[in-house]
């Protein structure tokens, strides 16, 4: 069977010739892929400038004293990526009916659907998880005195963080729609319509009317799986870059190093 020809390859995506005294001189289909990879990689880059932005991200002062208790953060963010992956799992099964419907799908994914019911398991304790390392980053940085100047601003999206991870986890749990689930919604919805002023209309918004009814579980499914998330998205970018652009604070038990003082001369 005679074989046929490689495809042709565009000359930028080419190995360029190798320069005498470097290399063995050898090219083939090893180096065009190589030489293809990074043409591409550099296309990306020059039209959008992400290496500047990488750079910017990841090569920055890091403070003396800096510990595990600093990784709170990313471990919190993680699990929220982790609840994100497995949450559209389980949403491809789910079905927000108040009518047996819910509460099936949800049997069905933990009984019969091939790995749902450790992927069940990972969404709903990591939700606990989550809810444990926000509080646990909130107190370090707290403790630390990370709230002051100049980062007062992150330290209030921070405490918006913390609010909505309560209300992802609230409006979750109330998605299986068992015995549990629903007379545990209507503690919760009823303690918040006691708070001043704003308490009744809160309550009236995620019960969707007066009471408890039919569009209370899609009212909870849409908040849950749209309304959180994306702003949790959002507050998460804006946490992120100013961690990144002022940076993190060293332990308060470490004294800063003071700059040495000038001569006279140099006065």
């Amino acid at each position: 069977m005679p074989k046929l020809p490689a495809p042709p390859v565009p000359s930028a995506l080419k190995a360029p010739p190798v320069r005498p005294g470097e290399g063995d001189g050898k090219t083939g289909a090893l180096e065009d892929a190589k030489t293809a990879g990074i043409s591409v990689v550099d296309w990306v880059d020059e039209r959008t400038s992400l290496s500047g932005a990488t750079r910017w991200i990841l090569f920055r002062k890091v403070p003396k004293g800096t510990n595990w208790f600093y990784t709170l953060g990313s471990a919190t963010l993680f699990a929220f990526l982790s609840q994100a992956v497995t949450g559209v799992f389980l949403a491809m099964y789910y079905r927000p009916d108040p009518a047996g419907g819910a509460y099936e799908s949800i049997r069905h994914v933990t009984n019969e659907v091939f790995l749902g019911q450790f992927v069940r398991g990972m969404h709903k304790w990591g939700s606990s998880v989550m809810v444990v390392l926000v509080f646990l980053h909130m107190g370090r940085t707290f403790l630390w005195g990370a709230y002051k100047y100049p980062r007062e601003l992150n330290w209030v999206i921070g405490v918006v963080l913390l609010v909505l991870t309560m209300v992802m986890a609230f409006t979750g749990y109330l998605l299986p729609f068992d015995q549990r689930a629903y007379w545990a919604t209507i503690v919760g919805v009823n303690i918040n319509g006691t708070g001043p002023l704003l308490g009744p209309y809160i309550s009236d918004f995620l019960l969707g009317g007066s009471e408890f009814g039919a569009t209370t579980l899609s009212r909870f499914y849409a908040i849950h799986m749209l309304l959180i998330p994306g702003l949790l998205v959002a507050l998460i970018g804006a946490h992120l870059y100013l961690v990144t652009k002022l940076g993190t604070t060293a332990p308060p038990w470490l004294k800063a190093d003071r700059p040495p003082e000038l001569s006279e001369a140099e006065v």
